[in-house]
């Protein structure tokens, strides 16, 4: 890969970044630089070291201005970071120079009951925003599985759906307002507390998802909405993944009611999972789970609307329904939910962890190609996700005893990859492009789309310090 002529940083630079932000906020140790250079993403995915030659925390937007006005003056590239659970690269430095933490900014600095909003720091973890909002009795919609971990600053930068898309959108959808810092320095705010604004170009949409290479994102205004005061999970148990995933489309078109999430886990993630927390699930040796959230006001319209799902449930191929209608039972169910990447990671060595989007009435022809196709080459695959909008988390396992293990996964990832373009697809739903997938993002945006990119970031970014080389190919011209 070519890369533009960065600045490396010397001692000078560091003893400039020190009298800025102050001699605590800036690091040049070699352990430090590491762990503050990787995301979720497998060191053994890179083609080399990626590694920072300076961190430096930001503690306020002031901060965040004078770090990036001296690197944009002295040509030194920054990478913006998070809590680095992302899974896309995003995080990693492919051109050393700073990582930017944004950790200390984790201040929720106000929560207007009024106008159901709150206003807050990119620091601050997801499930913070969940917690006030519920105290207030009012609903943060952004639930991504990772939001016990991951911070808010994260999931604007990648546009994080999770299991609620269905019904309230992914992050974007709850973003009102940024105040966000350009690459030369200078502080801008989009948006606000308004429902509409047609005002000039949607550049709060615009940041949401780009994953740090237009500007840093300082400070994020969202929407609340009231929090519905019941809500039950119903846990529906399939003999094979085919009849679960044929089934979902039906929840909606013959109940008419819309669920919060519809998520599935097939047998082998349900499998992983429960290996994984030393549990047993009900029905845990399914062909496939469906995991249901209804929620609402009435409890007794509540009981019919899930009796009705549970009963269609059966009608289509379920062999047994549960209804988890307290907190120790849907705790059980989200917990297994949410703990398949990390069982994957602990029980493999050798995988792709992909985040294929096609039409939720594709999926079922997506899970049989994806079959056929680990016939053709040495993989298998675990699958789970979002059913309820299309977007499937697809792991790709290579053997733990494949010498050349990168060949065959790779392959096999790029015949996915024209399956889920042939299928009116895309290549990520919400875990982002970054580096890992910078160089397979051809297979869906052909070059016309990836130079308005390029146009769009030198607008934003003139020297490119941002997050260089991320999302798609660039040139020492670009």
């Amino acid at each position: 890969m070519s890369t533009r002529p960065f600045s490396p940083i010397n001692q000078e630079h560091a003893d400039a970044l020190a009298a800025l932000v102050g001699p605590r906020n800036v690091s040049t140790e070699a352990e430090k630089l590491a762990a503050y250079s990787r995301d979720e993403v497998p060191a053994s995915a890179w083609d080399r070291p990626y590694t920072a030659e300076a961190l430096v925390f930001a503690e306020s937007t002031e901060d965040v201005s004078k770090i990036l006005a001296y690197a944009n003056a002295h040509r030194i590239a920054v990478t913006p970071r998070g809590a680095g659970t992302g899974l896309s690269g995003g995080a990693v430095p492919a051109c050393g120079g700073i990582v930017l933490s944004l950790e200390k900014m984790n201040r929720i600095l106000e929560l207007d009951e009024e106008n159901l909003t709150v206003t807050v720091e990119p620091g601050v973890v997801t499930s913070e925003i969940t917690k006030l909002a519920s105290a207030h009795k009012l609903l943060y919609a952004g639930d991504p599985c990772s939001g016990d971990a991951s911070f808010i600053g994260g999931n604007v930068a990648e546009n994080a759906g999770g299991n609620k898309v269905i019904k309230y959108g992914a992050t974007g959808a709850q973003v009102l307002g940024l105040e966000a810092v350009l690459a030369d320095g200078r502080i801008v705010r989009f948006g606000g507390k308004r429902r509409k604004d047609v005002t000039g170009y949607d550049f709060v949409h615009l940041l949401v998802g780009s994953e740090g290479t237009l500007a840093v994102v300082t400070e994020v205004t969202l929407k609340l909405l009231p929090m519905p005061e019941h809500n039950v999970d119903l846990l529906a148990a399939f003999s094979d993944l085919e009849s679960a995933i044929a089934f979902v489309p039906k929840i909606v078109t013959q109940t008419r009611i819309l669920p919060a999430s519809i998520e599935y886990i097939d047998h082998q993630a349900l499998s992983l999972a429960q290996r994984y927390l030393n549990c047993t699930l009900p029905a845990g040796d399914a062909g496939a789970h469906l995991i249901i959230q209804l929620e609402g006001n009435d409890p007794e319209i509540l009981a019919d609307e899930y009796e009705r799902v549970g009963d269609l449930c059966l009608e289509h191929g379920a062999f047994e329904v549960f209804v988890a209608d307290n907190r120790t039972a849907k705790d059980k169910l989200w917990k297994a939910r949410k703990s398949i990447p990390e069982a994957i990671s602990t029980f493999y060595s050798h995988y792709l962890k992909e985040d294929v989007v096609v039409p939720v009435s594709k999926i079922p022809a997506l899970l049989e190609a994806v079959k056929d196709l680990c016939t053709r080459y040495p993989v298998t695959f675990v699958s789970f996700g979002h059913a309820g909008d299309g977007n499937i988390h697809l792991s790709l396992l290579s053997g733990e005893d494949t010498t050349d293990w990168k060949t065959p996964l790779h392959e096999a990832q790029e015949a996915l990859y024209r399956i889920v373009e042939s299928m009116g697809g895309t290549l990520s739903g919400e875990h982002g492009i970054g580096l890992k997938r910078r160089d397979l993002v051809g297979f869906f945006l052909d070059e016309t789309q990836q130079e308005l990119i390029r146009r769009v970031k030198t607008a934003f970014d003139p020297n490119g310090i941002l997050n260089p080389f991320k999302i798609v190919p660039w040139t020492t011209s670009s």
